[in-house]
C-alpha cells in the first residue's frame, strides 16, 4: 500500500472516530467515515502494545493490509478505514484473519460485491 492508501496523522485518526461508524467482531474494530470525491480508499491501523511484542503487532498489521489489498475490488473505494487489533487478533494466521476481516466488512455493508 502506498502513502496515498494510508491514514497517517492523528487528526484524520481523531475525525473517523468521531464522525464515523463502527462495527466490530472478537478480533476486529472497524470505523469508517465517507470522503467526498476521493478515489480509493484510505486505512489507518491501531494495534496495541497491549496485542502482543513489536513481531505480533507488526504481522498482525501485514496481515491487515494484505487483506485489503485482496478485497480491494469489493471494497467501497470512497470511504476512510480504521482497523484496532484486539487481542484475539493475535492468535490468528492469515486466511482467518482475512476471514475475520470479510465478516466486519460484511456486517458494516462496506463489501460491494459478494464472492
Amino acid at each position: 500500500m502506498n502513502k496515498r492508501q494510508r491514514v497517517k496523522k492523528n487528526a484524520e485518526f481523531q475525525k473517523i472516530f468521531k464522525r464515523g461508524k463502527s462495527f466490530a467482531n472478537r478480533q476486529f474494530v472497524l470505523y469508517f467515515l465517507p470522503v467526498e470525491g476521493q478515489e480509493e480508499f484510505r486505512i489507518g491501523l491501531s494495534v496495541s502494545k497491549k496485542v502482543g511484542n513489536a513481531v505480533v503487532r507488526n504481522r498482525i498489521k501485514r496481515y491487515i493490509r494484505q487483506s485489503f489489498l485482496e478485497l480491494k475490488d469489493e471494497i467501497n473505494p470512497k470511504m476512510d478505514y480504521v482497523i484496532i487489533a484486539r487481542n484475539q487478533a493475535a492468535s490468528l494466521d492469515f486466511h482467518e484473519s482475512k476471514k475475520s476481516l470479510q465478516h466486519v466488512l460484511k456486517v458494516a455493508k462496506m463489501i460491494q460485491k459478494v464472492k
